[in-house]
């Protein structure tokens, strides 16, 4: 019996195409369902052409159909994709804006930091919406979750539903693929254990044929310049606690203390390394996108005809490493079994982090369902810095659920790099401001008009 998945946000157009030309290289999708459903009917239209174009090149007996009814595009499916944006740029811009006038130089604010947060809390009650669908017209789907904050999102959702859900980042692979091209070893000869946070998982072991690849690597970062260049923050934490973390320099520069707290620490640390170029924060890149495009319509024009270059060119077809397609494959396909990195609530999985709250951790996918796999204890040096992260992430997932703003104030007061940069006052008046702007994306505060 041909399966279906269901894409709730089809509009991220690269994304998706990516992710359907994975699941259909796969002999147990070929025939398949892809479901595409975005509220924006230009951008269901883009999405829909770019996996039609997919399905011809391959010449799947795949069948697409595309929608704006979320529940049509859930009903009866096997497995659900999600990557939503709530509240598109005017929401993210006021997310990095009004941190930046309290000196809180913020790269890419998807994650966590107040930016993160107030990001999590709007996209909150489309996500559990969206749960509820997935609840009601196909209870027994694998959920897999891409749209940020990760950890906040997944924490909130597992925390109220039975769904077979987690969720899912590419950093691991990346970066674990990032690392063996240093040393010059092939990744098929390479193995490792991760475990940590979203975006701030550390590799445990890192291994080439079975042996520690760590002197490797530490002596490939502290005698090649360019090696070391490519990802300053992220070499410098290396080097400082002894384990690679997952995500970009951009990203983590924004998740400590050490790297934005001043001008000059971003000279020196962010601004010359890296492709994510973490010495630009988020609304300085907003402002020079502005410069270039005052009407907003060239960008929209050059992404029109970026996608039009595409859909009329050659396709590869050849399967990449992106975890969602592999998973269905091992739960819903072929059953071959499956270890990925996913998104779980903690409960006997790292034991010296939050009890319940959001971890990244192995986890087995087979024809059970998804297992999570106990790691144990992290480093000391590790821990500390994911307790603090995860301990803002749970006040902030308690709040959303709450209605509580103080409890949301608590959240941005311990964050890292903002009781790094502000006074506890300001603080307040940050995250009082922040509310009062993003109002009209905030139901469970109406209270607060």
């Amino acid at each position: 019996m041909s399966k279906k998945i269901a894409f709730i946000g089809s509009g991220s157009v690269v994304f998706t195409r990516n992710l359907v030309r994975d699941i259909l290289t796969f002999p147990a999708f070929a025939d398949c369902e892809i479901a595409l459903m975005d509220i924006s009917e230009e951008n269901l239209e883009l999405s829909r052409r770019a996996v039609q174009k997919i399905v011809s090149t391959g010449n799947y007996p795949a069948t697409v159909t595309a929608t704006t009814n979320r529940a049509q595009a859930l009903e009866g499916a096997d497995g659900v994709l999600t990557t939503i944006q709530v509240g598109g740029q005017e929401a993210a811009i006021k997310d990095v804006a009004i941190p930046k006038e309290y000196g809180i130089s913020i790269n890419i604010g998807d994650t966590r930091g107040p930016s993160g947060i107030f990001r999590f809390l709007r996209t909150l009650p489309p996500m559990l919406e969206i749960l509820k669908d997935i609840e009601k017209y196909c209870p027994n789907a694998v959920f897999l979750n891409y749209t940020n904050p990760m950890a906040m999102l997944c924490r909130a959702m597992q925390g109220v539903s039975k769904v077979t859900l987690s969720g899912l980042c590419h950093s691991v692979q990346g970066t674990a693929e990032m690392l063996a091209r240093w040393i010059g070893a092939p990744m098929e000869e390479v193995t490792f254990t991760c475990a940590g946070i979203n975006h701030q998982a550390h590799y445990l072991d890192y291994k080439w044929n079975g042996k520690d690849a760590y002197p490797l690597i530490y002596k490939t970062i502290t005698e090649n310049a360019d090696i070391y260049n490519e990802e300053q923050v992220r070499n410098e934490m290396f080097l400082h606690l002894g384990y690679y973390v997952t995500e970009s320099s951009g990203h983590n520069s924004e998740y400590n203390a050490w790297f934005r707290k001043r001008p000059d620490l971003i000279e020196k640390f962010c601004t010359h390394g890296t492709g994510w170029n973490p010495g630009m924060d988020m609304m300085d890149r907003i402002n020079q996108m502005r410069a270039e495009n005052p009407d907003g319509k060239p960008r929209e024009d050059r992404r029109i005809s970026e996608f039009n270059k595409w859909i009329e060119g050659p396709i590869d077809l050849t399967r990449g490493h992106e975890y969602a397609a592999y998973i269905f494959n091992a739960v819903f396909g072929d059953n071959t079994m499956f270890e990925f990195n996913g998104n779980v609530r903690n409960f006997g999985l790292i034991d010296n982090l939050p009890v319940g709250c959001c971890v990244e951790v192995p986890v087995l996918a087979s024809k059970k369902g998804l297992s999570a796999i106990h790691v144990g204890p992290l480093p000391a040096q590790l821990a500390i810095l994911n307790q603090l992260n995860a301990a803002c992430e749970e006040l902030a997932v308690e709040a959303a659920f709450e209605g509580d703003p103080q409890k949301i104030y608590h959240a941005c007061l311990y964050d890292p790099l903002t009781s790094a940069v502000c006074s506890m006052a300001e603080v307040k008046e940050m995250v009082d401001k922040m509310f009062a702007s993003q109002a009209e994306w905030l139901p469970q505060f109406k209270h607060l008009k």
